[in-house]
């Protein structure tokens, strides 16, 4: 009896027991350096497991593992590793662990190198190009968690902007923008990320969630060619690409044992200064030549547009269970920015663990070939250890079937996940899914599942916006700030308009810039266009605007008033409509890049009075709607009264001798009198654009798209139809086209578009207006660099078929770069052609080259064009550039 009772008095012990001791106790502590100095992002990782963390900026780590014995691999690049042995007990313990890392002995060895022989990193590295398809593909699946924070702080501010503008009451130096994110994500070859958001804060926003994405990392990947992040135009050579050798210099700064391999450590150093390059450090693990990890820089010899300088390290390791393969355990990129007067620091920090169903490309890494012997004598002598370039190319690793292994290997994966797939409910080009709820954590969660410990910055920055949230969120407090981003000043009205905001209703009213309301026409004389926008969001994230317009004409005493709506229909998805009704003064050419305040300054001052006008009465009703990804729909119906106007004045402030304005009729070749006197039309329309493959990502407050391998195809048509409504015009329009921008590598990118169409079957009653006009300039000012820049505005302007295309070629500094001046200037060459072939008009072109980013802002160009071969003129054009 005794024995039972003692029995059942231990059950009951191991029971009660069990729970606390499989709890998670925490393990935290400060990777330091030999200066004693935190470590910022050092990697800390459970040796033989997939767990792992990183440190935060002042070297700060934490790790909350189950009782038990592990070891703790501390890792930070330039350092020797150190593995700690430690006991984690049950229950909710803390257990504290300082580390400091010693700074790495890289030995150059025994390696004899003549004064005259390349150094030793070049031998690496090209064994390094040689395996790198293979490192690239050597995985053809996985999954694993990622952790990101991201941190953008402001550390000096101006008085004004430009000297212009005063800054808003929110723009105050230190945190302007911390969030963490939590997520899973897997991997599939070639490049097929999927990712489920769990968990995302924004300090000081409980609603806010955050734009932190494991996708974006992937753009860092050395082992391409060329790496093209989000925050360059060009992109920048990797220093082990096919063709690193043409841009960088090598040197072995030495070589160590680490964990069973040896490292080299190799500067990597710019062959010029103008090139795409990195600076800085790459380890390459010896016998495998993968990359063990990298520490590198930009800085402004990048031509990165306020960025001084940025850093970029990643850390890989072996993958748990397989030794064969590595995966990237951390990166971090870190910036100091500077523009407009403000100076700023950031970074994003990104930690991976937990990595599951790794599915190796080869069971075992293809052999490698034996090392020839070396030639100890004659003309092919190399120094003792030293092989040559030729004698490392026949090392090249035999890597036939590669891709057929991948393929295979990656069915097998997606086989295997349809078993338990966590992302089934993603779409097939969904890249990240953030579902609804993921922001309602609260901070206990954060400080169990969060892997980088906060620094004291940003414990406080999170503790102050956090508690005061409540507060800003307030009606007062709402108010107060809307005071002062409310208050007038006149440059805001001369150059960017001026809006009135109620933040706290989420309602806005907005007034143009004086140039808009402001107007000069010879039809109307001067014009008031005096407009007002309403917009009025909701708590889904929805929209509705209103604007109401009242034009008047003081010479032609026509007022003109019209109204339009915009409602956005759905939270999340693309689904809106639009209403514009009332009575407005159009330009024969809707697309025209002949803006109001061009064609006044060029009336007024130059005599020329391009804009053709005619009034418009009636009502257009739109719907846009994207009912599957990547294919947007506009369907449309309309009614208008047209009428033809008549210049009513010929007033001007400088009178050029012998010029006169010309009448209110285009001038064309097809149609020798462009008069129509009044035409009433009803139509239909619909446009569908369609782009294959578009990736995208879904969020609660909406679906963002990330572009597609594949062009956009474009598909529309317009019916006139008559006699409804006392219609009198009968036409059918048709139009396909396509386009795209191509990134060609370190040549730049192209962009074009190309349409085709025309009108088919019977006409009837057709004017003018309903011609297909093709958008023209006859201005030094270029309103739109993507259309014609030396055509008359409707002279070629058809009711028959037609062929358009525009192509532009941005080289993003590839000559510009080579040149100082032009290269402390940051401009940019840019070359474009546009085409045209109608009836009329034969093989119109026009070849252009120009200069952008002048100012940042500004590009000019020089076109010339020519019809059927022959010359037509040339001239100069001016517009914005980025």
């Amino acid at each position: 009896m005794l024995f039972n009772t003692l029995r059942f008095i231990a059950l009951v012990l191991v029971l009660t027991s069990a729970p606390l001791l499989s709890r998670a106790g925490v393990i935290k502590g400060t990777v330091r350096g030999a200066n004693k100095e935190g470590l910022a992002f050092a990697n800390v990782a459970v040796r033989g497991a997939a767990t792992s963390t990183g440190a935060n900026e002042q070297g700060q780590f934490q790790l909350r593992l189950p009782a038990g014995q592990y070891e703790l691999v501390f890792q930070y690049v330039g350092y020797r590793p150190h593995i700690e042995p430690v006991r984690v007990p049950g229950g909710d313990s803390t257990l504290t662990v300082n580390i400091t890392l010693q700074p790495e002995a890289y030995n150059l060895g025994e390696v004899l190198v003549k004064s005259s022989d390349r150094d030793p990193a070049y031998a690496i590295i090209q064994q390094a190009q040689q395996w790198r398809a293979y490192h690239k593909r050597e995985v053809a699946a996985y999954r694993a968690r990622i952790y990101i924070k991201s941190l953008g702080r402001i550390n000096d501010t101006p008085a004004k902007i430009m000297g212009l503008f005063k800054l808003g009451p929110d723009i105050k130096k230190g945190i302007f923008y911390l969030s963490e994110s939590l997520s899973d994500f897997s991997f599939t070859q070639p490049n097929i990320v999927k990712e489920r958001m769990i968990s995302s804060r924004v300090s000081g926003d409980s609603r806010g969630l955050s734009f932190n994405r494991a996708s974006a990392g992937r753009n860092l990947g050395f082992y391409e060619n060329l790496i093209k992040p989000a925050f360059s135009e060009r992109g920048f050579v990797s220093p082990i690409a096919a063709n690193a050798m043409l841009f960088y210099k090598y040197e072995l700064v030495g070589s160590t044992p680490q964990g069973g391999v040896t490292v080299h450590k190799i500067r990597v150093l710019p062959r010029r200064r103008t090139d795409p390059v990195f600076a800085g450090f790459i380890y390459i693990v010896d016998d495998s030549w993968r990359i063990h990890s990298v520490d590198l820089n930009l800085d402004q010899d990048a031509q990165i547009d306020y960025v001084d300088n940025l850093h970029i390290a990643q850390q890989y390791a072996p993958a748990p269970g397989n030794s064969n393969v590595w995966l990237i355990q951390s990166q971090q990129v870190t910036a100091n920015l500077s523009g407009l007067g403000f100076k700023g620091s950031g970074y994003i920090n990104a930690v991976l663990s937990n990595y599951s169903n790794v599915v190796p490309t080869y069971p075992t890494p293809p052999v490698a070939k034996a090392a020839p012997p070396v030639v100890a004598e004659g003309k092919d002598a190399a120094p003792i250890g030293q092989e040559t370039a030729a004698q490392i190319r026949k090392r090249k690793p035999d890597l036939r079937g590669l891709n057929g292994q991948v393929r295979q290997k990656v069915k097998q994966a997606r086989r295997d996940s349809l078993r338990n797939d966590p992302f089934a409910r993603m779409g097939r080009n969904e890249v990240q899914l953030v579902e609804k709820g993921v922001n309602e954590r609260d901070s206990a969660y954060w400080d169990q599942v969060r892997p980088v410990p906060l620094t004291d910055e940003e414990t406080k920055d999170y503790r102050t916006k956090d508690s005061t949230e409540v507060l800003r969120r307030s009606r007062p407090y709402q108010d107060s700030m809307d005071r002062k981003r409310n208050k007038f000043e006149p440059i805001n009205l001369v150059l960017g308009g001026y809006t009135h905001q109620n933040t706290f209703r989420k309602r806005s009213v907005s007034v143009l810039p004086l140039p808009q309301i402001f107007q000069y026409n010879t039809v109307e004389g001067a014009v008031l266009n005096a407009q007002a926008t309403f917009s009025q969001r909701t708590d889904d994230r929805r929209f509705f605007s209103l604007t109401p317009v009242l034009r008047y004409g003081f010479s032609s005493e026509q007022l003109s008033p019209s109204l339009n709506l915009a409602w956005q229909l759905h939270p999340a998805k693309r689904q809106q409509v639009g209403l514009l009704a009332g009575r407005t003064i159009e330009n024969f050419d809707k697309n025209s890049q002949l803006t109001p305040l061009i064609n006044t300054v060029y009336t007024l001052l130059n005599n020329r009075n391009y804009a053709k006008l005619y009034r418009r009465d009636g009502a257009e009703l739109s719907y846009l709607s994207e009912p599957v990804n990547g294919l947007n729909l506009r369907a449309t119906a309309a009614y208008f009264d047209r009428r033809q106007l008549d210049n009513t004045t010929n007033r001007l402030l400088r009178d050029v001798p012998g010029r006169a304005f010309t009448p209110n009729r285009p001038l064309s070749d097809e149609l020798a009198d462009t008069g129509f006197g009044r035409s009433q039309l009803l139509t239909v329309g619909l446009s569908a654009d369609y782009r294959p493959g578009q990736r995208y990502i879904n969020r609660p407050d909406g679906k963002f798209n990330l572009g597609s391998k594949w062009p956009t195809f474009n598909v529309q048509g317009r019916l006139a139809i008559p006699r409804v409504l006392g219609a009198d015009v009968r036409y059918l329009l048709l139009q396909a086209g396509v386009r795209d921008n191509v990134p060609l590598g370190l040549l730049g990118t192209s962009n074009f578009q190309v349409s085709a169409g025309g009108f088919v079957g019977r006409q009837e009653g057709m004017t003018f207006i309903d011609y297909r006009h093709f958008s023209g300039n006859q201005t030094i000012l270029a309103g739109n660099f993507s259309n014609f820049q030396l055509l008359d505005y409707y002279r070629f302007s058809t009711n028959n078929t037609y062929i358009e295309a525009h192509y532009d070629h941005h080289f993003n500094g590839f000559f510009f770069n080579k040149v100082p001046l032009f290269r402390k200037l940051k401009w940019q060459e840019v070359a474009s052609l546009n085409y045209l072939t109608t009836a009329r008009a034969g093989h119109y072109v026009e070849l252009g080259a120009g200069v952008e980013h002048i100012l940042k802002v500004l590009r000019v160009d020089f076109y010339s064009a020519l019809q059927s071969g022959q010359r037509l003129g040339t001239g100069f054009r001016i517009g914005f550039g980025f």
